[in-house]
C-alpha cells in the first residue's frame, strides 16, 4: 500500500503544531458565569442579611421564618453544586450529601461551621455573595475550557474559511450520505464541517490538544479506520484538521494516520486544502 505522505512529511507537520488555540475569550465564559449567577441572585442577596452578624444562629433563625428556600443554593459557596452529589464525612462517621444540610437550620449551621464560613460571615471577609459566587463561577468555569477548546478551533477553522470564499455546512450527520452512511456501519459521526466541490464532497473532522492523554491515541486510530471507509467511496474524502503540540506525547499514533490519510493538516497547512478547493470550484 502506497504511503499517503512521506517521512520528511511528518517531521515538517510535528514541527508546525501550535502551543495554544487559546483567544482571551477561551479563559472564560462570562455571559454563561453571568446568567448562573442571575438565576440566584435573590437568593444570595437574601442570605447577604447573615454577613456581620455576631448571633449567626439567630439571623439564621430569622431568614428560614421569612424563607427556608435561599438556603437551597448554598452549595455554590463552597464551588459545588446541587446536582453534583457531593458528600461529606460527618463526626458520627457517616457519609451524608452537603446538600440535605438545607433542610434545617441545625443542617444549615452545620454547614456553616463545618466548613468554616461562619467566621467568615461573622467577621465581614465577604461584602456581598452576588459578587462572591460571582467569582466562584469564574473559578469553575475553568472546567469548562476543555470544551472551549474545540470550539475555539472549530469557529477558527470556520473564519480560514469563510475568509477564503469557501461554502460550507457544519455538524453533518454521516447519515446524511447513504453511501457514507453503509460503509461506516457502527462508526456513524457527526462531521464538523462538509464542503461540497464539482469535484468531491469532503467530510472534515477538526480538533486541537495542546495537553496529551489517552484520548489522543483512540481519535487517531478512530480517524486511521474511518478515513480509509470514507476514501473507498467515489465523489468522497476524509479530511482531518488537527493541531496542537499535545500530539508530542501520542506521537506514533498520529504517524500511522498520517501515512494512511492523504488529507490531513494543521493550522499550518491547511491553506494547501484551500487551494485544492478553490481550483476544484474553479475547473
Amino acid at each position: 500500500m502506497t504511503s499517503a505522505h512521506s517521512k520528511e512529511d511528518f517531521e515538517t507537520f510535528m514541527s508546525q503544531l501550535k502551543e495554544t488555540n487559546a483567544t482571551l475569550a477561551f479563559y472564560s465564559d462570562f455571559n454563561k458565569i453571568g446568567k448562573n449567577v442571575d438565576d440566584i441572585a435573590i437568593s444570595l442577596n437574601m442570605l447577604n442579611f447573615l454577613l456581620g452578624k455576631e448571633n449567626l444562629r439567630k439571623a439564621v433563625e430569622a431568614l428560614w421564618k421569612r424563607d427556608p428556600q435561599v438556603f437551597d443554593v448554598m452549595d455554590i459557596l463552597i464551588a459545588t453544586r446541587k446536582k453534583d452529589k457531593k458528600k461529606f464525612f460527618d463526626e458520627n462517621g457517616d457519609f451524608r450529601l452537603v446538600h440535605s444540610l438545607f433542610q434545617s437550620i441545625d443542617g444549615v449551621m452545620e454547614f456553616l461551621e463545618g466548613t468554616g464560613l461562619a467566621a467568615v460571615f461573622q467577621n465581614s471577609k465577604i461584602k456581598d455573595l452576588v459578587d462572591y459566587v460571582f467569582g466562584v463561577e469564574t473559578g469553575l468555569d475553568t472546567n469548562a475550557r476543555k470544551n472551549r477548546s474545540g470550539e475555539i478551533t472549530e469557529s477558527l477553522v470556520a473564519s480560514i474559511l469563510s475568509k477564503a470564499g469557501i461554502k460550507y455546512h457544519t455538524q453533518v450527520s454521516s447519515y446524511n450520505f447513504s453511501k457514507v452512511s453503509e460503509a461506516l456501519g457502527k462508526d456513524q459521526k457527526v462531521f464538523d464541517f462538509v464542503i461540497h466541490t464539482p469535484v468531491k464532497t469532503y467530510l472534515i473532522e477538526v480538533n486541537f490538544y495542546s495537553g496529551g492523554g489517552s484520548k489522543l491515541n483512540e481519535v487517531a486510530r478512530s480517524y486511521t479506520e474511518v478515513g480509509p471507509k470514507v476514501n473507498n467511496i467515489e465523489g468522497y474524502e476524509f479530511v482531518w484538521v488537527t493541531d496542537g503540540i499535545g500530539w508530542n506525547a501520542a506521537r506514533n499514533k498520529l504517524e500511522e494516520a498520517f501515512y494512511t490519510i492523504p488529507k490531513i493538516y494543521n493550522l499550518t497547512s491547511l491553506k494547501d486544502f484551500i487551494t485544492t478547493i478553490k481550483q476544484e470550484t474553479q475547473s
